[in-house]
């Protein structure tokens, strides 16, 4: 039966680039592969899963074993292509992972990948762990892959506070007298993890006067941006005040993140400002 794009939970979107194509003004085909590893990239974020820390986490790395490809029609410069993965079997210590290479709905590339968990040493394979099993089942079954819990700076605040210090402080070299105060004791925070308990995003809600809070200290660790983790986080404060009758949510947006903010419904307000050196714009929500 022809694979179709609705057969994968997961797909990742591409646009073929100049560099890409051959002398027959197509897509090379040895850039499949690479489109398909790309892909193979998100299916591990749409897993929540970031991959160097997992694998060191579950002491052994995914090595490919097999590779596959069967063309059925070629891409050209400027296509937009959906990659589909899916995890279509588990071995022992076996994975069979499928793509199929869409352009709209037509299919161009199918085939398929087979890794095999090991040591990152040595390469000799070992069982993969049932925690990681679980996962890609639970993803192919449909499953949410975030636990996101609200609750005080005491119940939170150490996971929460190494992803702050992580973004904010060693990433974006914020000093650290700036990152904390005395805030944080009296807010609301929100923490992800994925399903292996590893903190993956925070943020925090604060009360400003009646019926108005503050979000703020929004933080998703780099190799999670963009999979979705951080919309979370921010509709869960926002469900939060709104459940407590709260009119209005402000928030101070870095100028790079105004347009994740505008997605979820929040207008900008007044002239661009710096804080800790960094561009920001007010920006709000009437709830």
């Amino acid at each position: 039966m022809k694979l179709q794009r609705r057969d994968f939970r997961f797909t990742e979107r591409l646009r073929v680039r100049w560099v890409e194509i051959d002398a027959q003004q197509i897509v090379f085909n040895g850039h499949y592969l690479a489109y398909a590893d790309t892909a193979m990239g998100g299916y591990w974020r749409a897993l929540a899963l970031p991959y160097a820390q997992t694998m060191s986490a579950l002491d052994g790395d995914f090595f490919v074993r097999k590779a596959s490809l069967d063309y059925l029609a070629s891409a050209r410069y400027d296509d937009l292509l959906e990659i589909g993965v899916r995890c279509v079997k588990l071995g022992k210590s076996s994975m069979q992972m499928q793509f199929g290479m869409f352009r709209a709905d037509e299919l161009l590339v199918h085939g398929e990948l087979v890794y095999v968990f090991a040591d990152g040493g040595t390469q000799t394979s070992k069982p993969i762990p049932d925690d990681l099993r679980a996962i890609l089942n639970g993803f192919e079954a449909g499953e949410p892959m975030l636990d996101l819990r609200l609750g005080s700076w005491r119940e939170l605040g150490a996971a929460a506070g190494a992803i702050r210090q992580a973004v904010f402080v060693d990433e974006q070299k914020i000093p650290a007298e700036m990152e904390w105060d005395a805030a944080d004791e009296t807010c609301l925070h929100a923490l992800a993890c994925n399903r292996l308990g590893q903190p993956l995003a925070t943020g925090r809600l604060l009360v400003l006067a009646p019926g108005v809070g503050k979000i703020g200290r929004m933080a998703v660790l780099r190799a999670l941006r963009g999979s979705q983790i951080g919309r979370q986080v921010l509709d869960a404060l926002v469900a939060r005040a709104r459940e407590q009758g709260w009119r209005e949510l402000l928030l101070h947006a870095q100028l790079s993140a105004e347009n994740f903010y505008l997605r979820a419904g929040f207008a900008r307000r007044g002239a661009v400002f710096e804080e800790a050196g960094i561009g920001h714009v007010e920006m709000f929500k009437a709830l």
